[in-house]
């Protein structure tokens, strides 16, 4: 991607409006989701060589190769959750990572496989996985037993698997610019042959003071790191994020194809967790 157009000053970013009805929002049949789309032009920086910080801007960009080639293996999961448990360990300075799920495979639509498989469409509306309540549910479930815990972070460790340049990016927005009002509490149901389960997660309504950002021309050897909670309130908590269509892209381009993951970390009692590494 030419450096004209990973500088272009905006980008389109679907925004949740505030309506009086209570979001909600399905992992597969998005017929079902009653979230109104609300579109805004964002300026949109590349912060490829920005010095990001974890519990700063609540993001950065890392150099992660895998060994993992096929994510469709489910052979192959418990050797990248050992990946992304050594890769936030590092970047985090927690004590214990723990990872919450099977790698998640996404699809853009050009690609025809959008849909496929469970929960593989593109996220087209700024959001945030879980809400604080949701997230302190999760970190004390899983939280190890006889550990004292004095603080637990939720991350997405976010990859693409498709060569450079991506059709579909993914930006993210700069958490010193999220002040929390425009969260909103929205429900995520994950629909399934099974029966349909959900929790609580967070949509994004439009603040002109947003700072959004991504990076382009990604390659499988990097990541994404990116918070979606943290206990501790004077760090970044939260890092509302969504796919856009990157009009630059040429319709040559591979279909972007990403995987990620979630995990939680957990700090103990005397270890790094108030004056700990930066992300």
């Amino acid at each position: 991607m030419k450096k004209a157009q990973a500088d272009r000053p905006t980008v389109t970013i679907n925004y949740v409006a505030r309506t009086p009805e209570r979001p909600r929002y399905y992992a597969n049949d998005h017929s079902r989701d009653t979230v109104v789309i609300e579109q805004h032009s964002m300026s949109a920086r590349d912060a490829r060589h920005e010095a990001l910080d974890l519990d700063g801007a609540g993001v950065k960009l890392v150099q992660a190769s895998t060994s993992v080639s096929d994510f469709t293996d489910k052979a192959n999961n418990p050797v990248y959750a050992a990946e992304i448990e050594q890769l936030l360990l590092r970047e985090t300075g927690a004590d214990i990572v723990i990872v919450t799920g099977a790698p998640i495979l996404r699809f853009s639509e050009r690609s025809g496989k959008a849909g496929t498989s469970d929960n593989s469409y593109p996220a087209r509306f700024a959001h945030v996985d879980v809400s604080d309540a949701t997230a302190r549910g999760f970190s004390e479930q899983r939280q190890p037993e006889g550990e004292d815990i004095v603080r637990a972070a939720h991350y997405n460790v976010w990859r693409v698997l498709s060569p450079a340049p991506q059709d579909v990016p993914l930006a993210l927005c700069d958490a010193r610019s999220v002040t929390g009002r425009e969260l909103l509490p929205a429900d995520a149901i994950f629909d399934s042959p099974s029966g349909d389960w959900s929790f609580e997660g967070y949509v994004v309504a439009h603040d002109p003071a947003h700072r959004w950002l991504w990076f382009p021309d990604m390659g499988a050897d990097e990541a994404i790191i990116f918070k979606t909670h943290d206990s501790r309130e004077d760090v970044a908590r939260c890092v509302p994020h969504v796919a856009f269509d990157d009009p630059d892209c040429p319709e040559t381009a591979p279909p972007r194809v990403s995987v990620e993951a979630r995990a939680i970390a957990y700090w103990r009692q005397g270890g790094d967790a108030v004056n700990g590494k930066k992300g």
